[in-house]
């Protein structure tokens, strides 16, 4: 059993409730161990930072949670409910969505219609035989200006810099009103000016929009900024968790991630 920096009992914020954990969540592909018996809490109102080395089960501990693989062992679970065999379809529906490291927009669509797609209320088959509501145009708007895209809105999304396609992505998650926000690599391939921007921005979906966020990301001054909370995964086990000052000072951590000798 690796030893781990915890912050308490639970790894999480006592005064929070948890509404995403895994317990002893496992992957394997053939005799390949991805992922190893890993457990991690969320806790409301938290944002949970999961770092690591390339190869170190981290998009696939993402996997294992949103459905997109199903664990060899252990359990998924939603505030409180059993999701470790839900569809991605279902585990996205009931609250938990995912952001992907390379966008997944609509190039040939605008900006607005992406928006629209993603509109929580207007999901399912109905949605593709109706116009989008009233409600949603209106939310899509609020999101696009939130988000400083408003101007772009008629723009097919294809055609803007991937910095803003990151943006519009995080504009349509947010459309899907989540309760937890998983973000792999949300800083990778951004600028400096945008990544200061999403910093903001997700501060304030935290803050003022009470989403709850789990990210991965490799860099360290991005995660070390924004995250409240950061595990650690090393040849695809936990083997640090704790507050950004805990980790950055953390000679497990500093070994696995930086490959000091």
């Amino acid at each position: 059993m690796s030893q781990t920096t915890q912050t308490d009992a639970t790894g999480t914020d006592a005064t929070g409730r948890t509404v995403l954990r895994t317990s002893g969540v496992t992957k394997n592909f053939g005799g390949l161990v991805a992922v190893d018996d890993v457990d991690v809490e969320v806790a409301e109102g938290e944002i949970v930072g999961l770092i690591g080395p390339n190869g170190a089960g981290k998009s696939t501990l993402f996997n294992c949670i949103t459905g997109a693989l199903d664990p060899t062992d252990g359990r998924v679970e939603l505030r409180g409910e059993d999701v470790t065999d839900w569809s991605e379809d279902r585990v996205a529906r009931n609250g938990m969505v995912r952001m992907f490291q390379h966008t997944h927009i609509y190039d040939e669509m605008t900006v607005h219609q992406n928006m629209l797609v993603s509109a929580h209320e207007d999901r399912g088959l109905v949605a593709n035989l109706s116009p989008p509501s009233d409600a949603a145009r209106e939310q899509a708007d609020e999101l696009l200006e939130y988000v400083g895209l408003a101007g772009l809105k008629d723009v097919k999304a294809g055609r803007m810099s991937f910095g803003q396609q990151k943006l519009l992505e995080f504009g349509m998650a947010l459309m899907a009103e989540p309760d937890v926000l998983l973000m792999d690599e949300p800083a990778g391939g951004i600028n400096p000016s945008m990544l200061n921007k999403l910093i903001e921005y997700i501060r304030s979906a935290n803050t003022e929009r009470e989403v709850t966020i789990f990210l991965i990301e490799h860099n360290i001054d991005f995660v070390m900024e924004v995250a409240d909370r950061i595990y650690v995964l090393a040849h695809g086990e936990k083997i640090a968790e704790g507050p950004p000052e805990a980790i950055q000072n953390d000679d497990r951590v500093l070994d696995a991630y930086l490959g000091r000798e």
